[in-house]
């Protein structure tokens, strides 16, 4: 008997119909997750979403049927300790910039520097929006031509802070420096030992990162013209060399204080700044003597570029004149090997990040 071919024709569905379905949606899965794979790693992990799609798939195929966003990072993460922490920070985005010029269009050349108008601190951080936490700062646009640590020995000085704050952290930026600034504060009242503060900051300011140069500065003294830079050179570096404390002029030939600035090679050469000075005076002659005595000299910029202010101030308390330095001096070449960084003993009281510098308070102990 014949169908009348108007009857509607019911299709059966055959076994293995269902399966080819499964099969090629199973393929497809596949064929997303390699994308998304290959995108992910194209674009250097730098697509979160990509990177969050990958991992949870890694989790699961681990076992963890209910991971969430915060578990799978966390699972993942390798472990840093501060130091491998903060040169990733600094780094991670330098992979592909130039190298800074050696000269930074930047610079505006004189500056007017004036201390008759108070500071604020909350002000200057916010006129410094890429300073970081602890005083740190990297150039965006490009790569610097050196890693410098500001080294300032302090006590009692809050007002000179603020103002070296509110003018060292445009100038450096300027400048074009991966650079960060460290407060090293003397606890107690003893006398004070400004060079042995100087050696702490050299070697707590190599715990936290790579530095090649250390520039080391009194708060007090501001720069005048930004061309003179503050990084380390083939010599060793003296940047005050025009105060006007001194008439814009230096008070003799191997005058070495104020601000100067050594490479980590160039400190380490002459092991350090001594530890015995303690009260004022002295201690720039002995480094001098150290500098001399290695087969160094001294470089300076010109007058014109060199040229800072000082904050007037009195002398502060227990920092009398140091009646022992002449003594010292003369004896430098025989002591500088056993009386320096290799002879530094300190304990730490506290370490401060503060948003525009680190601040760390030491005990140096006191006068033998």
């Amino acid at each position: 008997m014949h169908k009348d071919p108007l009857l509607p024709i019911t299709t059966v569905a055959l076994p293995g119909t269902s399966l080819q379905r499964a099969c090629r949606l199973l393929v497809l899965i596949c064929a997303l997750h390699l994308s998304v794979t290959l995108v992910y790693y194209v674009s250097g992990g730098e697509l979160n979403i990509f990177q969050y799609f990958v991992q949870n798939q890694q989790a699961q195929y681990r076992g963890i049927a209910n991971a969430t966003p915060s578990s799978v990072q966390n699972l993942l993460k390798p472990e840093y300790n501060a130091k491998d922490q903060e040169e990733s920070r600094d780094t991670s985005n330098m992979v592909d910039l130039p190298n800074c010029p050696e000269t930074s269009p930047l610079l505006a050349g004189p500056l007017r520097i004036e201390f008759s108008v108070s500071v604020d601190l909350e002000e200057v951080r916010k006129i410094n929006p890429n300073v970081r936490e602890g005083g740190r700062y990297t150039p965006e646009d490009c790569k610097a031509q050196q890693k410098v640590a500001l080294i300032i020995p302090f006590r009692n000085r809050d007002e000179h802070l603020k103002y070296w704050l509110y003018y060292l952290h445009p100038i450096l930026q300027r400048q074009q420096l991966d650079y960060g600034v460290y407060i090293i504060n003397q606890d107690g009242d003893i006398t004070f030992n400004r060079a042995k503060l100087l050696n702490v900051g050299f070697a707590e300011a190599l715990k936290e990162y790579d530095y090649q140069c250390f520039v080391f500065s009194d708060v007090d003294l501001i720069p005048m013209d930004d061309r003179n830079i503050y990084k380390c050179y083939s010599q060793p570096r003296h940047l005050s060399v025009s105060m006007d404390k001194f008439g814009f002029g230096l008070p003799y030939n191997q005058y070495f204080g104020g601000v100067s600035a050594l490479s980590k090679d160039q400190f380490t050469k002459i092991n350090g700044f001594p530890n015995n000075y303690w009260g004022w005076g002295g201690e720039d002659d002995d480094i001098y003597n150290r500098i001399a005595s290695r087969g160094m000299s001294i470089s300076r910029p010109d007058a014109v570029t060199g040229k800072c202010r000082m904050i007037r101030h009195n002398r502060d308390d227990k920092n009398d004149p140091n009646p022992k330095r002449f003594d010292l001096i003369a004896h430098t070449r025989q002591t500088m090997n056993s009386d320096g960084i290799n002879s530094l003993s300190y304990n730490v009281i506290q370490k401060e990040k503060y948003p525009l510098y680190t601040k760390i308070t030491v005990d140096i102990g006191s006068p033998r």
